[in-house]
C-alpha cells in the first residue's frame, strides 16, 4: 500500500485543512495517515477524517516508544523536544511505498504518482536546496573536511519538509545506530536556524539509502517549490513557474498569516470545502471615565 504521512497537531489544524484540501482536489483516493506531534490533536485528527478521510497512525504505543527513545539517545541540549523527529517512524508504518509532506505546503497535481520512482530508488526529494543552500541548515564544512560524506552525496542535500521513501529500506536498529552517531557528533551538523529533524534526516538518508533521487533533476528547467520565490505565476488554482506546473509550494522558513507570498491560493484550498468565516474589525476599546468626563469639559470650554 502506498499513501501520504502527515505530522500535525491542533495548533496547526489550518494548515493541515489546507494541505489535505490540495491532495484530495486531485487524489481522492490515495491514503492520508496523521501522525500526531504530541497528544493535542483530536481536533484536527476530527476535521481531516470527516473532511478527507484522514486516520490516525494506527499503533500510538509503538510511537510513543520511539519517541521515547530517541530522547533517550540525544542529549536535552542537543535535541530538547524529540517529537521534532517523529516523522522518522514513516519508515516502521502501515505504508510500504509513502510522501512525507510538512503542513506548510499545498500541492498541484496528483502527487502519489511520484511514489512509482520508488521502483528503482530507496529516496526522493523534489527541491532546489543543494542548489541554493548548499549545506546551510543541513551540515557543517567539518562533514566535507573530514571527508564524512563525498561532495557527490553532498550534491543530495533537501528539505525535510518533502520526501518519500518505502519500508525495508532502513532497520530500527540501523536508525537507532545512526542516530547515536548524530548525538556524539553534533559538530557535524547545522542548527544555527533551529532546523532540528532536517540535518538528522539528511544525515540518516545519506549514509543508509545510496539509491537516491531529486525529481528536479529528471527534468530541464523543473519548477521550484519555495514561496519566498517571487515569480511563480497563478492560473486555475495552481502555481507555474516558466510555464512548468510547481509539484507543490512549501513556505519553508515563511510565517503563515494574512500578508504572506501567495496567502489568497492557500486561502482558496484552505476554504474549498468550507465557508470562510467573515472579517468583523475588532471594535475600539472605550475610553476611560476619567478621559470621558475630561473630553466633557473640554466640550464646554
Amino acid at each position: 500500500m502506498r499513501g501520504i504521512y502527515i505530522v500535525a497537531n491542533d495548533r496547526v489544524s489550518e494548515n493541515a485543512i489546507a494541505l489535505l484540501s490540495s491532495i484530495r482536489a486531485y487524489d481522492d483516493q490515495v491514503p492520508v495517515y496523521l501522525i500526531p506531534f504530541d497528544d493535542q490533536y483530536q481536533q484536527v485528527a476530527a476535521s481531516l477524517a470527516e473532511l478527507y478521510q484522514v486516520q490516525v497512525f494506527p499503533d500510538l504505543e509503538f510511537l510513543e516508544q520511539f519517541t521515547q527513545t530517541i530522547g533517550q539517545i540525544f542529549d536535552r541540549d542537543f535535541l530538547r523536544l524529540p517529537n521534532k523527529m517523529r516523522k522518522l517512524i514513516a519508515w516502521f508504518g502501515p505504508l510500504e511505498e509513502f510522501l512525507y509532506i510538512d503542513t506548510d505546503i499545498l500541492v498541484f497535481q496528483k502527487i502519489a504518482e511520484v511514489l512509482d520512482y520508488l521502483s528503482e530508488y530507496d529516496f526522493l526529494c523534489c527541491d532546489y536546496h543543494h542548489a541554493g543552500e548548499g549545506l546551510k541548515n543541513v551540515f557543517s564544512e567539518l562533514v566535507r573536511e573530514q571527508g564524512i560524506f563525498s561532495e557527490a552525496q553532498l550534491q543530495d542535500v533537501f528539505n525535510s519538509g518533502f520526501w518519500g521513501s518505502k519500508t525495508g529500506v532502513i532497520s530500527e536498529a540501523q536508525m537507532y545506530e545512526l542516530l547515536r552517531e548524530c548525538a556524539a557528533h553534533r559538530e557535524y551538523f547545522d542548527f544555527s536556524q533551529q532546523t532540528t529533524d532536517q540535518p538528522i534526516l539528511n544525515y540518516l538518508v545519506l549514509k543508509a539509502m545510496p539509491k537516491r533521487l531529486n525529481l528536479v533533476r529528471t527534468m530541464e528547467n523543473a519548477p521550484g517549490s519555495w514561496a519566498g520565490s517571487a515569480h511563480f505565476q497563478e492560473k486555475n488554482d495552481r502555481l507555474y513557474d516558466r510555464e512548468q506546473p510547481l509539484w507543490y509550494l512549501h513556505w519553508a522558513g515563511i510565517a503563515m498569516r494574512p500578508g504572506s507570498p501567495y496567502r489568497s491560493l492557500w486561502e482558496y484550498y484552505r476554504y474549498r470545502n468550507q465557508a470562510k468565516p467573515e472579517f468583523i474589525a475588532p471594535l475600539s476599546p472605550s475610553k476611560p471615565l476619567w478621559q470621558r468626563a475630561l473630553a466633557k469639559l473640554t466640550a464646554k470650554k
